[in-house]
């Protein structure tokens, strides 16, 4: 990311794709063609983790810090693998192109798996499904156990569960794995079908010269495998509850702030451990993407802790956590460590002294650059370095158009006309953010593909605090256009992205 650069953000969900959802089929690769077209270095999409497909399809809330999100699966890819033949994928749901209706694909999804297992059972040679959890069995048994453990207490949180499971008393645990087993094996395939095809794919986007930029939640959830097999890493009581949870201290935005509710790491236990969770973490990602976007970057340098009883985050305070000593184990481990530091909101000295030693660049949001009279405002281009990221907006974003029709104060398009030069209409002004951003000193740019198409408010990803409608847009195949790759790759050349 020392070059100039460019790419597309779009989510592997919001794909294309005939069953519901998008996943890593030919549209995939379809895609991948139309930003080697385009002239683009990056694709960059969001976080590939297991979801908890019972209440919650965000991809930042997964049952695992480790494992895979197995609704991706292309059915497509498993015909071509043998597992499945056309007349399995009948009656199939009449799925929307435009949006995701998770509960269906689901539903439908899991009717394929079932079917897949006992094809994949009668097969005779398993050496790549067996040296896949051989290479992963520091993970994928527990993972694998806890869904199907999980379901056997009808879902239920896991500190809810019988004493003797939720604290993994050793006689109990090895006469419910064997119990479960066959349960448990289909769980583990499917891990192993994911990051096959993933890496297929990850594969071509190579030999197109197309770089993955992937997304890592800071935080893990308290109803995850992980907080039940490492109870230790976390701050939870004799019971394994919470006693302390994340979230974000009251500003301009809330009065209140943000109560996320994750469990919060005892750093002081990782550092004795030399952080060996959080490094075969790191590992993780590092074998899924070629570069990954640290969510909530801020808290390897200071966290906002509030008691759990909170029903807001105001009563909460800041504890430091170790980044020098983090990141410097790190460092000692990998050869090299690309990430990029989400900065955004109110970032302290210290984090920006921790981003500049070990180089991590951060990022630039331009619809953020428009909302106040300064000249020298942090996100208008013309401040910026080269070690960022300029993104026109991100997935918790509208989209630009959406943001000029919608959100934008008679002051803010002001403000952003006079920085144009002229006025523009809804229908032209996401070029002109476009533009702003491949422009710029920054490195690297990055445009949502919402905005490059021009697309409005009704189809921005994610609206944060809202619990309905998100994570649910999809592209259509037939957006995807040579002209407009021709529009974006003329654009990309010009400012010496290509």
């Amino acid at each position: 990311m020392n070059r100039r650069g460019s790419g597309i953000l779009l989510h592997i969900t919001s794909l294309p794709s005939p069953y519901g959802i998008g996943d890593f089929g030919s549209e995939a690769y379809k895609f991948v063609d139309f930003l080697k077209q385009a002239k683009q270095s990056y694709w960059q999409i969001l976080p590939l983790g297991a979801i908890n497909s019972d209440y919650n399809p965000s991809p930042y809330h997964n049952i695992s810090a480790f494992a895979f999100n197995k609704f991706l699966i292309s059915p497509e890819l498993m015909i071509k693998e043998g597992l499945l033949n056309k007349a399995d994928l009948a009656p199939a749901p009449g799925f929307s192109r435009q949006r995701v209706d998770y509960e269906s694909v689901i539903a439908y999804k899991r009717k394929l798996f079932h079917k897949a297992i006992s094809r994949f059972r009668k097969r005779k040679n398993k050496d790549e499904y067996e040296k896949f959890c051989s290479e992963n069995s520091s993970w994928i048994e527990d993972f694998a156990f806890f869904v199907v453990i999980k379901s056997h207490f009808r879902g239920r949180v896991w500190s809810e569960w019988p004493s003797d499971v939720r604290d993994r008393k050793l006689e109990v645990i090895r006469s419910l794995r064997k119990e479960l087993q066959a349960k448990t094996e289909i769980e583990k395939f499917l891990q192993f079908i994911f990051f096959k095809q993933w890496v297929s794919l990850k594969n071509y986007c190579h030999e197109q010269g197309i770089h993955i930029i992937g997304d890592m939640p800071f935080y893990v959830d308290y109803d995850s495998v992980d907080c039940w097999t490492h109870p230790d890493i976390f701050k939870l009581d004799k019971s394994k509850k919470p006693v302390v949870i994340s979230g974000v201290p009251p500003d301009y935005f809330s009065r209140t702030g943000q109560l996320w509710g994750n469990p919060i790491y005892r750093w002081d236990v990782l550092k004795k451990r030399k952080y060996y969770w959080w490094i075969q973490r790191i590992e993780q990602n590092l074998k899924l993407y070629d570069i990954v976007r640290v969510d909530h970057f801020r808290g390897f340098v200071g966290y906002w802790e509030v008691p759990a009883a909170q029903k807001t985050a105001i009563k909460g305070k800041w504890v430091k956590a170790p980044a020098l000593d983090f990141f410097n184990q790190l460092n000692k481990r990998f050869r090299f460590l690309p990430i990029i530091a989400e900065d955004l909101g109110t970032i302290t000295p210290d984090v920006r002294e921790v981003m500049h030693h070990f180089r991590f660049p951060g990022m630039k949001v331009l619809l953020f650059a428009f909302g106040e009279d300064n000249p020298m405002h942090p996100y208008l281009p013309h401040t910026y370095e080269k070690n960022y990221v300029v993104y026109t907006g991100t997935h918790d974003n509208n989209t630009v158009k959406g943001w000029l029709e919608r959100e934008a104060k008679p002051k803010d398009r002001m403000r952003l006309f006079r920085y144009l030069g002229q006025e523009v209409s809804a229908e032209e002004v996401n070029w002109e953010f476009i533009r702003l951003a491949m422009m710029s000193v920054a490195n690297t740019a990055i445009i949502p593909i919402q905005d490059v198409l021009g697309l409005g408010e009704e189809t921005r990803m994610n609206k944060p605090a809202t619990k309905r409608g998100n994570w649910q847009w999809r592209l259509l195949s037939e957006q995807m256009t040579s002209s407009l790759a021709g529009k974006l790759s003329e654009i990309t050349e010009i400012y010496g992205r290509g």
